[in-house]
């Protein structure tokens, strides 16, 4: 009988993190773990339809046994068996986060000595989940500077409610993580507008692109726009692109019934003025919980500065160390900048 890590999903932030997390370093490390109180803390607990999918591909990838992988489960039992690179296809069947799956095997997958083949069907651009955009544009950039090889082709758009949107991952296998030792940006005076529509007038886009231009313009920034329109639909994406060094900052706002397409821009911008605020700059929000994980197994020590010490954060660093033996340290207050020292 294997021994389980108990982990309560009630702590820290209490979402679907603490489930991916754990499952990516089951399988890592073959350690098999037992997870109760399922994203307690949101407004749906349990195993939501794209965390069911998170759990399945993880049971697939590494001849995993499971308990209690069914919709709504609030308890969950994994025992990994031995991860195999290949080619997979995962089908969430609804508007679920396509992302979301992907974050939880790609490093299981990247550390399997093969490379790999993935596509992910569901949404591709979905509220409270990285978007396509940012995973092309920013995540795998990042990991790239971490010695990964993880390219990305989107086949469909898929927004919410309706989904229906693919994408291909290949992956390839990673020997030595290395080490992060943050941005290298000094100053940012200038930006790329990145507009995404599907199924909208073409107006929706042109007032995207222009509210965002005129309000980087006022914090003396120059920007490029880039445009593209999309089959299905309907939704839309704001992305404004910062260059920052060794990998780009990608901030997004993604549009919803009843939301201007103003409001669409300013929260996008919003999010970029909070991030140069932030001095000196450091990883954004998103990227810094995302790139915790892969650091943590790297050889070598990190230490980055972070735009934002969240909760997601400080809960990840937690159920990291009930894996691994690593000295994981987040100095500031949360939901202000500070530095994460990887040891």
């Amino acid at each position: 009988m294997s021994t389980f890590i108990d982990i309560d999903g009630s702590k820290g932030e209490g979402g679907g993190q603490i489930l991916r997390t754990s499952l990516a370093l089951s399988l890592i490390t073959g350690k098999a773990f037992h997870l109760r109180n399922i994203r307690a803390r949101r407004s749906k607990p349990g195993l939501q339809a794209q965390h069911l999918m998170s759990v399945k591909a993880a049971a697939e990838i590494g001849q995993a046994k499971t308990r209690g992988a069914s919709l709504g489960s609030c308890d969950l039992g994994f025992e990994p068996g031995e991860v195999t690179p290949g080619s997979y296809h995962f089908k969430i069947g609804t508007a679920g986060a396509t992302s979301l799956v992907l974050h939880t095997i790609y490093l299981p997958l990247a550390l399997a000595h093969g490379e790999s083949s993935v596509t992910i069907e569901g949404g591709t651009h979905v509220k409270a989940s990285p978007c396509f955009d940012f995973l092309q544009r920013s995540w795998t950039r990042n990991l790239t500077a971490l010695a990964f090889t993880v390219d990305l082709t989107m086949e469909r758009v898929g927004f919410y409610p309706r989904g229906g949107g693919a994408f291909h991952a290949r992956i390839e296998p990673v020997a030595n993580i290395r080490p992060f030792r943050g941005l290298t940006t000094p100053a940012i005076t200038n930006a790329t507008v990145v507009c995404g529509t599907a199924g909208l007038p073409p107006h929706v886009g042109d007032r995207l692109i222009e509210q965002a231009t005129a309000s980087l313009h006022e914090m003396g920034i120059l920007v490029e726009a880039h445009r593209e329109t999309w089959k299905g639909g309907p939704g839309c994406m704001l992305g404004i692109e910062v260059p920052t060094e060794p990998a780009s900052t990608f901030l997004f706002s993604l549009g919803e019934k009843g939301k201007p397409a103003e409001a669409v821009a300013h929260e996008a911008v919003n999010q970029v003025a909070a991030f140069l605020q932030a001095q000196p700059l450091g990883l954004d929000e998103h990227s810094a919980d995302q790139l915790l994980l892969p650091l943590a197994l790297s050889a070598e020590p990190s230490v980055f500065r972070v735009s934002v010490i969240s909760s997601h954060l400080l809960t990840n660093a937690a159920v990291i160390q009930r894996f691994l033996d690593r000295d994981i340290r987040c100095e500031g207050v949360e939901g202000e900048p500070g530095e994460v020292t990887i040891g």
